[in-house]
């Protein structure tokens, strides 16, 4: 849980080895890196102090260097054993001490990688810290963020417990739903449980909503009512650690129409088909085009989704998806898909004009396949 780093130092080594090897390949004398997910993964730092820039300063030859706030010192010395704390005053910023650490360690003139597109970089800091250490500067893109799509043993285990908080969390949801339920009693069912399973508040979500408010793609219940006749739409992640195991249900209550009923079972034959397409080696694309061929077959070629899933794991506020952009399983992909990926699958026919339906669950590919992490009945679920 929160209190503690998560990860062995035999893990934490490693990774922080293989990106100082990306580095040397880019020429790099060492990088600067300030997303809050790609910090946590290179540390093993797990608190909410993320709120203000945390900057990782890695050496290709050297220690690494972790700086933050100074009033963040105590849960540092207590998580972090792998790289040196320099914590900085209120009256100062991040790239005040990131700057004075760079010319400490002679780098302030080399070729250093800095990630440019994260939402725990503002233009503001940035800018400063270039400034103040006339390094060569280049944007490292998604270097640690490709590493970390492969999950170690460690990690897939943290994603095992996540998987099973999410479902401990879902069963109460689905459980308090009723015709007349209020929306925040069910959402305090739903909390309740995630947190007697073992979960941490997760990096967003859950979200669950009336049918009626189905297209408020980011919005959570309300103080209304849920009634009979209208779907209650769920779509939450236990947390474990950081790491995330999302899924997806509708919920009707009081029954289901034909109509309905027909799409569920298109949605379930295609979501199994994502889940046969995800192999080791095997084009990300050709999972959504899996998925497609199960909605054309079934007479829905007119209908088109963005991906048909994305990946998962490491999550921090605001988001479960692993920072402010989404890797997902889309057609124009050209992502290879290795084991150890975990994705968030998502089978979703709505607004087809022939029925509505959603499943979606947390799928690990293994070296002999996919496994569906999540347990939860997929449905039709009736209340």
């Amino acid at each position: 849980m929160m209190e503690n780093n998560p990860f062995s130092e035999a893990e934490i080594a490693a990774r922080l080895n293989r990106v100082r090897a990306a580095l040397s390949a880019r020429g790099l004398a060492g990088g600067v890196f300030a997303s809050p997910e790609n910090v946590f993964w290179l540390t093993g730092l797990d608190h909410w102090g993320y709120f203000t820039p945390h900057l990782l300063i890695l050496p290709v030859a050297g220690h690494p260097v972790l700086v933050t706030r100074a009033m963040e010192r105590v849960t540092i010395e207590k998580q972090v054993r792998l790289a040196e704390f320099r914590g900085h005053p209120d009256s100062e910023t991040a790239a005040d001490e990131a700057a004075r650490v760079l010319r400490d360690a002679g780098l302030a003139g080399e070729r250093l990688g800095l990630e440019f597109w994260t939402a725990g970089m503002s233009h503001g800091l940035a800018t400063s810290l270039k400034a103040q250490a006339a390094a060569r500067w280049e944007d490292l893109g998604r270097l640690v963020d490709d590493l970390r799509l492969v999950k170690s043993a460690e990690e897939q285990a943290l994603m095992r417990r996540a998987a099973a908080v999410t479902d401990a969390a879902t069963g109460a949801a689905i459980a308090a739903i009723h015709d007349g339920a209020g929306e925040v009693d069910v959402a305090a069912e739903c909390l309740a449980a995630m947190t007697r399973a073992g979960g941490q508040p997760p990096g967003f979500g859950p979200f669950i909503r009336p049918g009626a408010r189905l297209g408020e793609e980011h919005t959570t219940w309300g103080s209304g009512r849920y009634r009979k006749g209208e779907p209650v739409f769920l779509e939450l992640a236990g947390c474990v650690s950081r790491y995330h195991a999302p899924l997806g249900r509708l919920v009707r209550i009081g029954g289901i129409s034909d109509a309905d009923a027909r799409m569920a079972e298109i949605t379930r034959a295609a979501f199994n088909a994502v889940v046969a397409a995800l192999r080791p080696g095997q084009p990300a694309a050709a999972a959504y085009a899996a998925w497609q061929d199960v909605v054309d077959a079934a007479g829905l070629s007119h209908y088109r989704r963005h991906h048909c899933g994305y990946a998962v794991g490491v999550g921090l506020p605001p988001s479960w998806t692993g920072g402010n952009t989404v890797v997902g399983l889309r057609p124009t992909s050209d992502m290879v898909i290795a084991e150890g990926m975990s994705f968030h699958v998502l089978s979703w026919l709505m607004g087809t004009g022939m029925g509505d339906d959603f499943v979606s669950n947390t799928v690990l590919v293994t070296a002999n396949g996919a496994e569906v992490l999540n347990q939860t009945d997929p449905g039709p679920i009736l209340r």
